[in-house]
């Protein structure tokens, strides 16, 4: 049974990104691409993202997410250019109009929220936990349009 969930994030997707100065690097404005298409039988979303800054691509990913069995339950796996490789799937959580993974590894978590403002306008929300999910820190915030 094909996942609405993730159907609704397929497309060509683009946006402005504001990326905080974090311990990864220097903040600034960035522009946002991802391309997302449904993968066997509507159960599995694979996506290519890049973000550019200054004309020039600065982050590229591949991520995927898995609706899973149990109603409202996700995973994600996410392997981006600055060397992160998945050890287990990020566990997440479809919530009103808002899909929430929180991927752990020894660098920290890192929490993504992709909520929908209306169908074809999406915001993600990034960030970080140094200390077990206390305290979050932003990362990026980005509001994307389909554009395809």
């Amino acid at each position: 049974m094909p996942s609405s969930v993730l159907a609704r994030l397929a497309g060509d997707w683009q946006g402005e990104e504001i990326i905080a100065t974090t311990r990864w690097g220097q903040g600034g404005p960035a522009t946002g691409h991802f391309t997302a298409r449904l993968a066997l039988n509507g159960r599995v979303l694979v996506q290519d993202y890049r973000e550019e800054r200054d004309g020039a691509v600065s982050l590229q990913a591949h991520a995927v997410f898995v609706a899973e069995p149990e109603h409202d339950q996700y995973s994600l796996y996410w392997f981006d250019s600055y060397g992160f490789v998945p050890g287990t799937p990020a566990p997440g959580v479809w919530n009103d109009d808002s899909l929430t993974f929180v991927r752990s590894s020894h660098r920290g978590q890192t929490r993504h929220v992709y909520a929908f403002e209306e169908d074809d306008v999406l915001t993600l929300r990034l960030e970080s936990s140094f200390d077990g999910g206390v305290k979050w820190e932003l990362v990026m915030t980005g509001c994307y349009h389909r554009i395809a």
